[in-house]
């Protein structure tokens, strides 16, 4: 098959969490599987300056916006027989700091950004030879993208499509003024198709329209059919229920790996893990962390967006209470809520001697971290699938998590299952039970036998993305054969000029 892929970040050319990594690596599985991807992502800032080898694809091309015309062009890299990635060059739209927010205000024109790119990735689903047979299009920045398609094709030759939600709670929600940029007919804003109480939708366009729907985990997909998870789009999702599927995110390993990673000082596996302690006195040393070959306090580490969701405000008041009478210490990386990072820095200025903060997205280390902390601390509130968990326990680093979405999927409790878990899976979303866990983690920091036995078993667990590139080749054949059945498999019939792409 040829599949396109449609993404507002690819790793390594753009990332802010893992939607990129997710990306990157079913496009690798696939191609592995010897399928042929396109993928389609905008050219931010630093890209062409980072990566040599990108050339202009075609000419120049006009993309309507309302009354504006903008001019649009695709630059391309080969990365292999079977592999090409269009970036959609638009410096207006794209050429800035950040991908989608700066100071922790999203840019105010992000509609206008991303519909520009849907009508991109449809121009260029009409223009690849051969076209794709499928287009798997993720998350709300790609979310106009199936019904764009749907006006455009006819009804037996337009490709089959895929929208995987990775986070249902950013929904790209607009005023309804930007409808009139998508080029759409006014038969499309109701309440059956994009519209959401008077505004756009477009994460609720990608689950009305998509042939089929996704999510990367299969909790999170029993989560988000109801009112507690389901962001206001509980209802819709329930009436598309039986083409929403859950296929966990995997790992990619050739990248996420403990021999032979450039960003580690130390090499060490499942069966050497002397280079583990190895690799966090050096991390000490590089952060000023006091270190000691016979100190028994475990390094706690979290890494990820500073933000609510994520757990941060509980992390630091939990952290706050249990360092003032242990031994720890804790490394935050991570970026986001500008409140959020105050508050860490306090955190750091509180324990001198116990804490340090890193704000920044830095991927070498990250990977430092993980090869070098006893603790993986994710106290998410929820969580679609999550993969910081799955490389801590590639890197031997036991998940402290709390049960919800993905995380339930892939942390097996080692107190519920002594003999098969592989980390610290919390019911209760609370500031007290992430202390008594943070007891416990210490505990069993100084049981080594026990410890290293523990390691080694989440360093051996298979989250590879081989298994889920599988279910979703199976995903897109049934998927061919079944669309026909599909209410929405129609054209669009449009003779107003503002509703053709170019």
């Amino acid at each position: 098959m040829h599949i396109l892929q449609a993404t507002s970040e690819f790793y390594p050319y753009s990332k802010t969490g893992g939607l990129a990594d997710m990306v990157a690596g079913l496009s690798r599985a696939l191609v592995q599987r010897r399928h042929e991807l396109s993928v389609v992502t905008p050219l931010y800032q630093g890209i062409k300056a980072r990566f040599e080898g990108l050339r202009p694809a075609g000419r120049p091309f006009i993309i309507p916006m309302g009354r504006s015309r903008e001019k649009v062009r695709y630059w391309v890299l080969s990365t292999g027989r079977r592999m090409k990635i269009y970036f959609v060059q638009h410096n207006e739209y794209y050429d800035r700091p950040e991908l989608y927010m700066e100071h922790g205000e999203g840019y105010w024109d992000n509609p206008e950004r991303f519909i520009l790119f849907s009508k991109a990735v449809v121009r260029l689903a009409q223009s690849l030879k051969p076209r794709p047979h499928v287009v798997h299009c993720h998350d709300w920045q790609a979310g106009l993208v199936p019904s764009l398609l749907t006006q455009q094709f006819a009804a037996n030759t337009r490709p089959m499509t895929c929208f995987t939600i990775h986070n249902l709670a950013y929904q790209g929600i607009c005023g309804p003024d930007k409808f009139a940029l998508t080029g759409l007919p006014k038969s499309a804003f109701n309440v059956d198709g994009i519209e959401f109480f008077g505004r756009l939708n477009p994460m609720k366009a990608g689950l009305v329209f998509a042939d089929q729907l996704t999510t990367v985990s299969p909790n999170y997909t029993r989560e988000i059919l109801t009112s507690e998870f389901g962001e206001g789009l509980e209802g819709v999702l329930l009436t598309r229920q039986q083409s929403l599927k859950g296929i966990l995110n995997g790992v990619d390993y050739d990248t996420w790996k403990t021999t032979g990673n450039p960003h580690l000082p130390f090499d060490y596996s499942a069966d050497d893990l002397s280079g583990k302690r190895r690799n966090k006195m050096a991390l000490q040393r590089e952060l000023k962390l006091p270190s000691s070959k016979n100190s028994q306090g475990p390094l706690f580490v979290s890494i990820g967006r500073l933000a609510r969701q994520k757990g941060t405000e509980l992390l630091l008041d939990s952290m706050n209470h249990w360092l003032q009478n242990n031994d720890g210490q804790l490394v935050i990386l991570g970026s986001g809520d500008p409140t959020m990072e105050s508050r860490c820095q306090s955190l750091c200025i509180a324990h001198p001697d116990k804490v340090r903060v890193c704000i920044s997205h830095d991927e070498p280390l990250a990977h430092k971290l993980e090869a070098a902390a006893d603790f993986f601390v994710m106290p998410s509130l929820y969580e679609p699938c999550g993969l910081n968990q799955l490389y801590s326990l590639r890197y031997g680093t036991i998940p402290l998590v709390f049960s919800t979405g993905g995380l339930t999927d892939t942390v097996m409790d080692l107190r519920e299952h002594p003999r098969t878990g592989t980390g610290f899976t919390i019911q209760s979303k609370s500031t007290e039970s992430l202390f008594r866990t943070y007891t416990e983690a210490s505990a069993l920091a100084k049981n080594r036998l026990k410890l290293n036995r523990i390691r080694k078993r989440g360093m051996k667990a298979d989250f590879s993305w081989n298994h889920s590139a599988e279910e979703y080749e199976r995903l897109y054949l049934r998927t061919q054969l079944n669309r026909d059945q599909r209410p929405n498999n129609q054209s669009y019939a449009s003779n107003d000029p503002d509703t053709t792409l170019a």
